[in-house]
């Protein structure tokens, strides 16, 4: 992570700590998603987030965001999570979707995430890996 210094202080300046929470933040996201826990998820989601999936429109708002991950039922796939990092207020995650039964055809993915000044996260853009 570029860390960018308060000169008069040596410490880390403010863009810094919030990119720091921000990763902090999307490895919970994850974590609550595993759980099914709705309302610990919506905590660290910015009000107007905004996710994009491939092969669908934009979801705005967080009722819409959870409503994608969960619809009416818990989650069966877990996801298995191998790097997270950030600059810049932006944050990338990479891993796997994995879905019970599927005999390892889990889905790899990078998310590109942007976080809000408050350190909640504004957006998500999922990519997913596609065999050549």
């Amino acid at each position: 992570m570029n860390r960018q210094e308060d000169t008069s202080t040596g410490l880390p300046g403010p863009a810094d700590l919030v990119t720091a929470a921000g990763i902090d933040h999307v490895r919970l996201v994850y974590d609550y998603l595993d759980a099914g826990d709705l309302d610990s998820c919506a905590s660290l989601l910015h009000e107007e987030v905004v996710l994009e999936l491939p092969g669908l429109p934009p979801f705005h708002g967080r009722a819409a965001v959870l409503h994608t991950h969960f619809g009416h039922t818990l989650p069966t796939a877990r996801y298995a999570i191998d790097r997270v990092v950030g600059q810049d207020r932006s944050v990338v995650a990479t891993g796997r979707r994995v879905v019970p039964g599927t005999d390892g055809q889990d889905l790899r993915f990078v998310d590109l995430f942007t976080i809000a000044d408050d350190g909640m996260v504004l957006a998500c853009t999922r990519y997913y890996h596609v065999a050549p």
